[in-house]
């Protein structure tokens, strides 16, 4: 029975390296010149199951098959004997149920890691430095200057994305406004719900001008790499100029550049619902 014990153990360590060379055959037949932060991930967490699956198969206590204890049969007993090995499960029952076991162990290792906001934030950015955006139909609420001359609200969908850009990119805010009163209903507004807080963003990065020209006028001089809009013929206008654009708007566009980028909204841009 030790023997066969051994055996079984054999075997079910092929089957792990099976199926870890499979996967490891898949991970890297990516080129190494696309490799992204997920794919470093993926490699990092084999390297750990590997080391994991060694360690367990060295362990003294490692996973063993019980075996059922056969009992000598006597002609007093022999009928209790027969029933009892017919009970007993097949080989090939037990090599299944081995099979399904490690393939459990192994998909655990494997299970995809969801990524944090910040992370899908970077990537969906393409690690740019530099972002501008517009107030008006993107973090507001408001979808005209006209409506900031009675109220300002931030749109609480689009906070949390807005503040882990501000973590890592230099963000620029910008609005045009017909007077001094919607100037100050929109600082407002970015500062009670809690923009100017995080560090990233200050109230001197929120820009005003009078007419749209002037909005256009800052973003070429800021350079970002990344420019939000809700207006597409500022888009369009930039689009020569600026690296990205992110043009936000319920009804997508039908042609668009290449460096153009479409959504309803900027939370759904990254994910977000």
């Amino acid at each position: 029975m030790a023997e066969s014990s051994k055996e079984d153990l054999v075997q079910l360590i092929k089957r792990f390296g099976a199926y870890l060379t499979l996967k490891m055959s898949n991970l890297f037949s990516i080129s190494l010149d696309n490799l992204d932060s997920r794919s470093v991930g993926a490699l990092a967490g084999l390297a750990i199951a590997i080391l994991f699956t060694w360690r367990l198969m060295r362990s003294p206590g490692g996973p063993q098959r019980r075996q059922p204890k056969l009992q000598t049969p006597t002609p007093s007993s022999s009928g209790v004997s027969n029933l009892s090995s017919a009970n007993l499960p097949s080989s090939g029952v037990c090599s299944s149920l081995e099979d399904a076991r490690a393939q459990n162990v192994i998909d655990e290792f494997f299970q995809p890691i969801q990524p944090t906001l910040g992370q899908i934030v970077r990537q969906k950015l393409s690690e740019g430095r530099k972002v501008t955006c517009r107030l008006v139909g993107v973090v507001l609420e408001e979808t005209t200057p006209e409506e900031l001359q009675k109220q300002a609200t931030v749109r609480s969908s689009v906070l949390e994305v807005l503040l882990e850009i501000t973590k890592f990119c230099d963000l620029y805010l910008m609005e045009r406004v017909l007077d001094d009163e919607s100037e100050k209903k929109v600082l407002l507004a970015l500062e009670n719900a809690g923009v100017f807080t995080s560090g990233g963003l200050v109230k001197d990065k929120v820009l005003f001008c009078s007419t749209e020209n002037g909005r256009t006028s800052f973003v070429r001089q800021l350079e970002p790499d990344w420019h939000i809009d809700s207006n597409s013929e500022i888009v369009s206008q930039l689009a020569r100029f600026i690296k990205y654009l992110l043009y936000v708007s319920p009804v997508k566009p039908e042609r668009t550049a290449a460096n153009v980028f479409s959504s309803p909204s900027l939370e759904q841009f990254f994910g977000c619902n």
